[in-house]
């Protein structure tokens, strides 16, 4: 016999959802930054499992800062850039150009174009955000400029061009990813100690000005009561398991798709994500392949005909 459910299970299944709703996963990063591309596979995995379930928040922490001074070499450092993203992508196996040409100058163009995509939706906003990134480790021209920036996303479906170039020299983004900066400075105490167990173990980073900065990528799982820190570039169950700690069973809902409707959703897959994110036969018949000095990308046919890889 069914009937209305007993007030002490609706009490349990309001808390429930209360429990979950009040955690929130930080997750500090650059657009430019070789380790928070490489760090995509896990992340997309956690993301889609965690979806609808808590807040995802990212947090512009501005590796490359407008403040530094001009390198006096530009080709020298190009140099050791580009070599610095070969031995980053020797660990994480993802995509890098096989010409860089130049070393990022500024995150600013690109963090703020990415923070004002955030008003045109969530699906939008990720398409952005993959795009600034595949524009310095796909294509090796950075999303330093605001032009550069503007360029590499036109075409996103769903996407009003103007209203972003618009809402990215608006006093509000500016000014929350000036917010995003200040709060990447304002590390855990935790990250101020020495980090072990990964080829980038994510102990923070000293600033000009004496202080610390997260590294990045680093995610910050809390809610109003505690949090859980995991820096770095770190396996899926180091993650998981922060997330756990503070809302159980939140992570254990599998991401996982079928390699046509992970091409589908996610548009843009490298050979890390898609077989974390789709295992299966691959590529799907309509996948459009890339080829990178670090392994192919994988586009859905609708993203390849404006991709600027393809354009």
């Amino acid at each position: 016999m069914t009937g209305a459910p007993e007030p002490a299970s609706v009490a349990e299944a309001v808390e429930a959802v209360e429990a979950a709703q009040a955690v929130e996963v930080v997750e500090y990063t650059d657009p430019l930054c070789p380790w928070a591309w490489g760090s995509e596979p896990v992340f997309r995995a956690l993301r889609a499992a965690l979806a609808g379930r808590v807040r995802w928040r990212r947090v512009y922490a501005i590796l490359f800062d407008d403040e530094d001074d001009a390198p006096p070499d530009p080709a020298a450092e190009t140099a050791w850039y580009a070599r610095y993203v070969e031995e980053v992508g020797a660990h994480t196996l993802a995509p890098r150009p096989a010409r860089l040409s130049r070393m990022p100058a500024d995150s600013w163009p690109a963090s703020l174009v990415a923070e004002a995509a955030v008003a045109q939706g969530e699906a939008v906003a990720e398409r952005v955000l993959r795009r600034l990134r595949e524009s310095v480790f796909v294509l090796g021209e950075p999303a330093d400029t605001t032009g550069a920036a503007l360029s590499a996303v036109r075409g996103v479906p769903g996407l009003d061009l103007r209203r972003l170039a618009a809402d990215a020299a608006s006093g509000p983004v500016l000014e929350q990813v000036r917010a995003d900066r200040l709060e990447a400075r304002r590390p855990v105490p935790e990250v101020l100690a020495r980090w072990d167990g990964s080829p980038h173990p994510g102990a923070a980073k000293e600033t000009d000005g004496g202080g610390h900065r997260y590294a990045l990528p680093t995610l910050l799982v809390r809610t109003p009561a505690e949090y859980r820190v995991v820096p770095g570039w770190r396996p899926f169950e180091e993650y998981a398991a922060a997330v756990e700690a503070l809302g159980p069973g939140l992570s254990k809902v599998s991401g996982r798709l079928s390699p046509a409707d992970a091409l589908e959703r996610h548009r843009s897959l490298t050979d890390p994500e898609r077989q974390v994110l789709a295992p299966g036969p691959w590529p799907p018949p309509s996948a459009v392949r890339l080829d990178t000095a670090g392994g192919p990308l994988w586009l859905h046919p609708d993203e390849a005909r404006t991709h600027p890889a393809t354009r």
